[in-house]
């Protein structure tokens, strides 16, 4: 059962982790760039770059740091200046393309429940909500290929709807299983 509901998390975070929100203002790694900038301390960042990235947002946050000073338009310049460079080499070392800074509240309501699992140290509320959220996305999908399937041979358009909702239903189960499992598991 365990393995299951790994699995079926995995499933279900997979596409959104690939758009994540690492290129939102308050996602993980602009909290940790203005706590950053607060502390004067590039070490809080660098975890979110490739080794080889280091020089380059060592050398951006030195620039930063000595504009800001000068006054409030020259921090807010710099400060994003920073941000968006730190997210796109943050984005290219994950193989991702950077389309630009997203406000705070294009945050996924899934992604911030998993971040609110991380803050509270326990992942039970986030997998009861997964294992709801997939349980009816299956039930739904299911009830309308049973449903389909009762006039499937009625009509070729009957028969076509069916087709359609079975194929919804496979691709949404083959799509579950598609999660590579825990690699402990």
């Amino acid at each position: 059962m365990r393995k299951i509901l790994v699995l079926l998390t995995a499933a279900i975070f997979v596409p959104i982790i690939a758009a994540a929100h690492c290129d939102t203002l308050g996602g993980p790694v602009i909290m940790d760039a203005k706590l950053a900038l607060q502390k004067g301390d590039v070490a809080l960042v660098l975890k979110w770059v490739k080794k080889q990235d280091e020089e380059q947002i060592k050398n951006v946050f030195a620039k930063t740091m000595a504009v800001r000073s000068q006054s409030d338009d020259a921090r807010e310049i710099a400060d994003m200046y920073f941000f968006e460079t730190l997210v796109r080499i943050h984005r290219a070392g994950e193989g991702a393309p950077f389309t630009g800074l997203k406000p705070a509240s294009a945050i996924e309501p899934e992604i911030q429940a998993a971040d609110k699992a991380l803050a509270e140290g326990t992942a039970d509320t986030l997998i009861a909500s997964v294992t709801k959220d997939v349980t009816a996305g299956i039930r739904e999908r299911f009830n309308q290929a049973m449903e389909a399937k009762k006039h499937a041979n009625a009509s070729v358009d009957q028969g076509r709807e069916y087709v359609e909702a079975y194929v919804q239903f496979l691709h949404y189960i083959e799509h579950l299983h598609e999660s590579p499992p825990a690699e402990h598991e």
